[in-house]
């Protein structure tokens, strides 16, 4: 996945740039189960099916520095980290409802 850094350098379409950033495999499952909230990770992991711990935290860090997501870490025993989405994620809501009204019509 590109970074946002990165994807500045491209001279590319918005779309593909957008892709860049979002686009990783599991990126959309991410981002849509963060669009009723705060999750800690735990319940980030047990809401997309499939996905392993390793995998999940490679895509929230490449989210996190693309500032579409925001980790929030308490010094706590056992740690507790929380996600949630960032204005610029928040943005995303109309195209994930896009998206969903299309599969649904179409699928």
């Amino acid at each position: 996945m590109a970074t946002k850094k990165n994807v500045k350098k491209l001279n590319v379409c918005p779309v593909r740039t957008t892709l860049e950033l979002i686009g990783g495999k599991w990126a959309f499952a991410i981002l849509y189960s963060l669009m009723d909230g705060t999750k800690r990770f735990k319940e980030l992991e047990r809401s997309i099916a499939g996905i392993n711990t390793r995998m999940l935290v490679k895509e929230l860090k490449a989210l996190e520095a693309n500032g579409i997501i925001q980790r929030t870490a308490y010094a706590t025993v056992p740690p507790t980290v929380e996600y949630t989405l960032t204005p610029m994620g928040k943005n995303l809501k109309p195209v994930f409802s896009a998206i969903q009204k299309w599969a649904l019509e179409h699928l």
